[in-house]
């Protein structure tokens, strides 16, 4: 007997941005100025060996964050909905002060520098050493919601 789940009520992957993968193609001239005085053949293939690693590894490690079946999931962490309070949705200078000077060292963090909006929830469990989580996501009202938190 298979069971069934539910399609998320909220699904974000965290990606990278346009922008950092075209930023990064500056490492292309870098490494190939690095290695052409060692091989001038291999230069270039060891530049673009080393960009698509890199970038690879931000698309592959971009974590997750679904609202499914009453858990909340962001990255590898997951924690019953019920276990969540006040949902605060983050700008950019309320975040970088939430992750900044204003961070209790407890909190749960799963953030990406490329993403500058994001929501601070509150953990109502007794167990749980984390007082709240912090996520970066670019759709905080929808993430609120789907937490039903709104």
């Amino acid at each position: 007997m298979t069971q069934t789940q539910a399609s998320p009520s909220y699904h974000e992957r965290l990606w990278p941005t346009p922008a950092l993968l075209g930023v990064l193609l500056l490492l292309i001239p870098a490494v190939t100025l690095v290695v052409t005085p060692i091989d001038r053949t291999l230069a270039l293939p060891v530049a673009i060996l080393v960009y698509l690693i890199i970038a690879g590894t931000l698309v592959l490690l971009s974590p997750t964050i679904t609202v499914r079946d009453g858990m909340l999931a962001a990255g590898r962490a997951r924690i019953p909905v019920e276990f969540l309070g006040e949902v605060e949705a983050l700008g950019a200078d309320a975040l970088r002060t939430a992750i900044g000077p204003g961070l209790d060292a407890r909190t749960h963090l799963v953030i990406r520098g490329w993403i500058h909006r994001g929501v601070r929830i509150a953990i109502t469990d007794p167990k749980d050493p984390a007082p709240s989580w912090i996520l970066t996501t670019r759709h905080p009202e929808r993430l609120a919601k789907a937490l039903g938190k709104s």
